[in-house]
């Protein structure tokens, strides 16, 4: 039994930070139901292009919104309020990752659930917050990551500001609303009572500043970019040439340079005084990095990593396709496979939360309303109020 079976959760979301969260609450059993308007499409991520399955369909979607179901509500309707007020009596908690000033609107908020449950928890992922002088304004992660400070902290010195290459503030910020609400939902089972809890990508893109914010406020030290996407303080730790492509070498414990130095056949250096601990190396980074880098051109990145294997903490730089065809990761079951109703298999990265002895479900993400009358259905609602409703296209 996986660890959230029995857990119910609403989401009232779109695009990739919310979803991104709630999927890894499915991926744990938890029933996750996205709430969608039948009057604009439902999730807008449905035509997030440019590959599809079939039309609305996309495989962005599917990234997303593995193991959840789906249910067509107008929210901003009074017959759609009294659905939502049902639907939260049946459960644990609600999500949305709306625009701050949205959830109250809706009424998606605890104050506005908790005469229809009490338990409730209510988790809002905003961009700025639910409050202050941008709860309004609309915000997505390389946003975030720009005026974070992200943008000067990637790339090489020199360069134009650089983005990460992936949305990790929605990533990041998913995995936030996950913890939020695991955490808010322990909180309301034992006391009996529900909440409201927040996130935003702007927190928590400052958030991840974390060791580079304390040097900051407390030393005044503003780290800019290094050369080779090295450590700013652990040396080595940085990319270094090969005879045929780069290696990145992460020496962050002092037992791993001598054991560099051994694998690379120049014992003396581990007890030479200018190498010897990490202040020697960062005051001398300069001089072991072209020592390293005369070594490191002698063989090809295989080969290094050959040698390297469990005694230095060393990997190559793959491209997207490596990475994903890297025959670690199909040792170790990192890819699969789903069944969509139309297209046939296809395959995403698995869960990466294990639970040993139970196999992570593995079901498409759900067709806009797919699920809408088994759910009414479940909360006692008869035909004839769902063909109601339908005609009144509040599902």
């Amino acid at each position: 039994m996986l660890p959230l079976a029995g857990v119910r959760v609403l989401a009232v979301e779109q695009y990739g930070a919310g979803p991104f969260g709630t999927m890894f609450l499915a991926d744990q059993g938890a029933e996750v139901i996205k709430i969608e308007n039948p009057r604009d499409g439902g999730d807008m991520s449905r035509d997030v292009g440019p590959y599809f399955f079939g039309p609305r369909d996309s495989l962005f979607f599917h990234s997303f919104n593995r193991n959840k179901k789906s249910l067509t509500l107008d929210l901003g309707c009074a017959q759609g309020q009294a659905v939502l007020g049902d639907l939260a009596r049946s459960a644990d908690a609600l999500t949305c990752n709306l625009r701050g000033d949205v959830p109250d609107k809706l009424g998606l908020t605890y104050d506005r659930l908790r005469a229809h449950n009490p338990k409730i928890v209510c988790v809002h992922l905003t961009a700025y917050g639910r409050t202050g002088p941008r709860a309004s304004w609309p915000g997505f992660d390389y946003l975030m990551q720009a005026e974070a400070g992200y943008f000067q902290l990637t790339g090489e010195p020199g360069g134009p500001p650089t983005r990460f290459g992936l949305s990790i503030v929605d990533m990041m910020a998913g995995l936030a609303l996950a913890y939020a609400l695991l955490a808010a939902l322990t909180d309301a089972r034992a006391r009996g009572a529900g909440r409201d809890i927040d996130v935003s990508l702007f927190d928590v893109a400052l958030g991840n500043l974390n060791y580079l914010a304390t040097w900051y406020l407390n030393q005044g030290v503003a780290q800019d970019r290094l050369a080779r996407s090295a450590h700013p303080s652990l040396v080595p730790c940085q990319l270094y040439p090969t005879a045929d492509g780069w290696i990145f070498i992460m020496c962050n414990k002092e037992k791993f340079w001598p054991a560099l130095c051994g694998a690379l056949e120049r014992p003396e250096w581990a007890d030479d005084a200018r190498f010897r601990t990490f202040k020697e190396r960062l005051e001398n980074r300069d001089l072991v990095t072209t020592l390293l880098d005369e070594e490191f051109k002698k063989r090809s990145t295989r080969q290094w990593l050959d040698v390297f294997a469990g005694v230095v903490p060393a990997a190559p730089i793959n491209d997207l396709a490596a990475a994903l065809d890297n025959p670690f990761v199909a040792e170790t079951g990192g890819l699969q496979t789903l069944t969509h109703p139309s297209a046939g298999a296809y395959r995403m990265v698995a869960p990466p939360v294990r639970c040993p002895g139970e196999d992570a479900p593995a079901r498409p993400a759900p067709a806009l309303g797919a699920d809408t009358d088994d759910i009414l259905r479940g909360l006692g609602y008869g035909a004839a109020r769902i063909e109601a409703l339908r005609e009144a296209k509040v599902i």
